[in-house]
């Protein structure tokens, strides 16, 4: 399963949308801060140019866990995006939810969440 992830970051930073597409359910949503996107939505901002990546880069090891055909991904990425011609370096952590699809693992879910630096006074115990 990290093959496979590491393998769609790479993908990611191709910025070709038929490839980062091999890697997706065609009803794969990414939910963010901003909402919940679609493939096609998705995958039309990196076809028209608008949306690149130039990074895409895992911090550690991931968590992977199975639950059948199912597995649970989660890691911290950092990243470099343009998106509008406008540079966004970003440090998220990341879950993926892949489903085993005609022998095969797809991404159905991703979730990113901006990682943080919490200090001990700011936790509640």
């Amino acid at each position: 399963m990290v093959a496979v992830a590491d393998e769609w970051n790479v993908a990611m930073c191709s910025n070709d949308a038929e490839r980062i597409g091999d890697f997706m359910a065609d009803d794969w949503v990414i939910v963010s801060e901003s909402g919940v996107s679609t493939k096609a939505e998705f995958l039309g901002f990196v076809a028209s140019g608008d949306l690149t990546h130039s990074a895409m880069d895992r911090v550690g090891s991931a968590r992977v866990r199975f639950f059948g055909d199912v597995a649970l991904f989660t890691t911290r990425i950092v990243n470099t995006a343009h998106y509008g011609g406008r540079q966004y370096d970003a440090d998220e952590w990341t879950t993926d939810v892949f489903a085993r699809r005609d022998g095969r693992w797809c991404c159905v879910l991703s979730h990113i969440t901006p990682a943080v630096e919490a200090k001990i006074e700011d936790v509640e115990l």
